[in-house]
């Protein structure tokens, strides 16, 4: 008796999702995979289905921005000098995905590796006057943690507000001892999507991916780079942890803030008045540039657009240093055909990765690229941890989100685009730098001819792409 009524529930349920995939689905070859697994693989396919498959953009589980930010109708702002028709036209994307104007009086400073960025951050916190918050996907106990404790509490004592937001998943070792000395010193903190078991299937497929620090609404910093340890004293099986962080004075700073404001709203219910922060400008250099929050509650695949937008736009070089450079069709097609037209596409990437399943997914796209023509650099200097795209001298991207679905389409990103010459000349040459040490590959023929047993194991890790 109780069989065919399992049976029953378990087919009313499949028809349930049958028909949210023929009314939301986006993509009709994703759609027709669901579909398949849903109906050959019982019960697994719609296990898969709640981890992997639904679609965030229709269903807005997660949409707070404008009600807590105010970011609708912002109007397009034109810097004085304009930008080029180039970066207008990357621009005004960003302004129409996600309501964030270019901002022109800023003042930037680029941070390579954990100790010049740390020092940095240091004493940016130890200026703050009125408020501090920070946001990380991965926030670990060591010996970082318990320098920022120290200044949280001298910093408190001043009358200073700290606010601390952490990723359920990513900082999932963080331990309850050191949580209760922040909160015994008076630091605000709250999880993103804790990992429980009422919320296991949206806990564990969007992650806030995020890094992001805010001083006085006047100083902040984003970039690849976590609270870890490993960004000091490397990792053993991978040596030195390679990173870039982008430190920001100015009008940018507010919208940094903003994503905190809105984050910090989703996982612990408090709003913070966005209106009490005062708006910064730099009174020392002219840099435009734009921040751009993505995550699964967006109308659109907003980091996916804007990356594609560059790459097609790219006449004379594009360059691209990623750990992960795990591309849909869409990011592979667009790189391929701008390589194909005679730009100069070189990507720099860690020579091997710190998840093996992923390494070979990574590896799986080597032949297409060069066939292309695709320059491929493997850096073996440790592990290079960096999100950074560069266009012809024109536009340098820096922030947290990798070329892959996840970053893409599932986790919550922040990536700043600067439009600024001389950030992007400083940029190429360190790139050139870097690629000159490591090992490349571009000979198409030579690669093809790999080891059957590597194909089989990378076409393997292929099928698996959209999940990784």
């Amino acid at each position: 008796m109780l069989i065919p009524i399992a049976i029953g529930i378990y087919i009313l349920i499949a028809l349930i999702m049958v028909v949210s995939l023929l009314l939301n689905g986006v993509r009709p070859s994703k759609t027709l995979a669901w579909l398949l697994a849903i109906f050959t693989i019982p019960v697994g396919g719609v296990m898969l289905y709640l981890l992997f498959g639904r679609n965030r953009r229709k269903s807005k589980m997660f949409s707070l921005k404008n009600a807590v930010t105010h970011l609708s109708n912002i109007p397009y702002v034109h810097c004085d000098p304009p930008l080029s028709s180039n970066k207008q036209k990357i621009s005004r994307l960003i302004h129409n995905t996600v309501n964030c104007p270019v901002t022109c009086t800023n003042e930037i400073n680029l941070l390579q590796d954990g100790r010049i960025t740390f020092e940095s951050i240091f004493e940016a916190l130890e200026s703050a006057e009125e408020h501090i918050h920070l946001q990380y996907y991965i926030y670990e106990d060591g010996l970082l943690a318990e320098k920022l404790l120290e200044i949280f509490q001298r910093k408190i004592n001043q009358g200073v507000t700290i606010r601390l937001l952490y990723d359920g998943i990513g900082s999932y070792s963080l331990s309850k001892k050191y949580l209760k000395k922040l909160k015994a010193i008076g630091v605000e903190t709250a999880q993103f999507l804790p990992f429980r078991f009422g919320r296991f299937l949206t806990a564990l497929n969007y992650r806030n991916h995020r890094k992001i620090i805010v001083v006085d609404n006047k100083m902040g910093f984003t970039g690849g780079i976590n609270i870890s340890d490993k960004y000091l004293k490397g990792n053993p099986s991978l040596g030195k942890w390679h990173d870039t962080h982008l430190k920001i004075e100015g009008e940018a700073v507010d919208y940094l803030n903003r994503i905190f404001i809105t984050d910090w709203y989703l996982a612990s219910g408090i709003q913070v008045n966005m209106e009490s922060f005062k708006i910064a400008k730099s009174n020392n250099a002219q840099v435009a540039l734009q921040i751009v929050p993505s995550g699964p509650d967006d109308d659109f695949d907003v980091m996916e657009q804007v990356y594609f937008s560059i790459i097609n736009s790219a006449e004379k070089y594009l360059y691209i240093v990623n750990p992960y450079i795990i591309p849909n069709h869409a990011i592979l097609q667009g790189l391929m055909t701008a390589a194909l037209s005679g730009v100069d596409v070189r990507l720099l990437m860690s020579a091997t990765t710190d998840i093996k399943l992923v390494d070979w997914c990574v590896r799986a796209y080597y032949e297409s690229y060069l066939k292309a023509g695709i320059k491929v650099y493997l850096f073996s200097d440790g592990f290079l941890h960096s999100k950074v795209m560069l266009c012809d001298d024109e536009i340098a991207s820096i922030g947290t989100a990798n070329l892959d679905n996840r970053s893409l389409q599932q986790n919550y990103e922040a990536q700043a685009f600067v439009y600024d010459e001389t950030l992007c000349q400083h940029m190429k040459q360190e790139f050139l730098e870097d690629c000159a040490k490591s090992k490349v590959l571009n000979d198409y023929h030579k690669y093809s001819q790999r080891p059957w047993l590597n194909k089989l194991i990378e076409g393997f890790a292929k099928l698996l792409s959209p999940l990784l």
